[in-house]
């Protein structure tokens, strides 16, 4: 058996080597003609899975480990007989983790907090929800659109797009991206649905690029109708719009699932659907390598303090948005680099918060987001 897979997935050499020839490759080198007598890819978004690489190819099998599969041709596939898999919810905590960042930073810069303000969520999947509880704890009023659920579920907690355009402060999208059909999401944000925004919110684009119009927003930013764009996903990755990246409040190269959590997560999902599918003895595997930060303790002193003020702060000693945006405006061409090379980020779990003079209460609410706790 022999199986391609991207040089840039991490933890995952050694994994299948006893069962397999295994070959790596940066995604850009994965070619017809290497993956003509391959038995299956284990891949990333950027390289394109469709009848131009397959065809006349051995391939049975695909695993890619992000949690969007648009770099599928999932039509072509079925046509062929290949099977598929991604790794939904895979890196959910770690956008959760970055969105939690974004807002705490922003506000920070504002000069103030983000309780009492009302955060729309649009798309309320893995990550959606994660981030509607993460808010919640924050103090935050939360609006949840999403169409395909409500279909399912009922309308009881889900609002329209319309309301989202009416109330919200801050407007976060989280969906996949559908160029077509009734839940259609390419340039969900155009010129039309910036003008129907009735409070000046700051929007947050961390799903696909093509969900926010690029121009669209960059006119809406000139012309004050929004209060501030935090963009990491972009329209023509990895040559962005620089005259956009100038506005935004932060710019990052499309990295809030790279965590080492979010990253790890995919690489195990994605070695258990292999060996499942090819029934090779690993269906419990998982990597047991993952970096470490320098720290993972968390010293916090409440006395005196409010509670959003120690929430934010053991919020932003996981990781703080400014670094990734300073990279980027400091290095724009290097997109890619700064995303293939991308430092340790560990999610909440991964730390403990030493607590000093923190009401129980609040102690209680950083379990919830996902801290240790030791009191000092």
């Amino acid at each position: 058996m022999k199986i391609i897979i991207d040089n840039k997935i991490p933890y995952i050499k050694g994994a299948l080597e006893p069962f397999a020839e295994v070959v790596y490759l940066p995604g850009s080198e994965t070619t017809p003609d290497v993956v003509k007598d391959a038995d299956a890819i284990i891949t990333r978004t950027r390289t394109i899975c469709n009848e131009k690489l397959l065809r006349g190819s051995k391939v049975k099998y695909i695993a890619t480990a992000t949690i969007g599969f648009d770099h599928i041709d999932t039509d072509y596939c079925k046509q062929a007989g290949i099977e598929w898999t991604n790794a939904p919810g895979c890196n959910a905590e770690s956008v959760n983790q970055y969105i939690s960042s974004a807002l705490c930073s922003w506000a920070m810069r504002k000069r103030t907090d983000l309780t009492g303000l009302t955060i729309g969520i649009v798309g309320v999947g893995n990550v959606g929800k994660r981030i509607a509880k993460t808010c919640k704890i924050l103090g935050m009023n939360v609006l949840l659109n999403d169409p395909p659920r409500e279909r399912a579920e009922g309308s009881s907690v889900f609002v329209s797009l319309e309301t989202i355009q009416n109330e919200a402060d801050i407007i976060t999208f989280h969906v996949p991206l559908n160029m077509t059909g009734e839940d259609a999401t390419f340039h969900m944000v155009d010129e039309d649905f910036l003008q129907n925004l009735k409070k000046n919110p700051l929007l947050i684009n961390s799903c696909r690029g093509e969900v926010c119009d690029s121009d669209a927003i960059y006119n809406a930013l000139e012309a004050n109708d929004i209060k501030g764009f935090i963009a990491d996903c972009w329209e023509n990755e990895p040559e962005i719009n620089l005259d956009l990246l100038n506005l935004c409040e932060y710019g990052t190269p499309h990295i809030a699932g790279y965590s080492k959590d979010g990253k790890a997560n995919g690489t195990k999902m994605s070695v258990q659907a292999i060996s499942r599918f090819f029934d090779l003895g690993i269906n419990n595997w998982a990597p047991t390598n993952v970096e470490l930060p320098a720290t993972t303790t968390i010293e916090i002193d409440g006395k005196q303090r409010r509670e959003y003020s120690i929430l934010a702060e053991a919020i932003l000693s996981t990781y703080d948005i400014e670094n990734d945006d300073d990279d980027l405006r400091d290095s724009p061409l290097k997109f890619e680099q700064l995303r293939g090379d991308y430092p340790v980020r560990r999610e909440f779990n991964t730390y403990t918060i030493e607590a000093k003079n923190i009401e129980t209460e609040t102690l209680e609410k950083l379990k919830e987001l996902g801290f240790k706790i030791k009191n000092k």
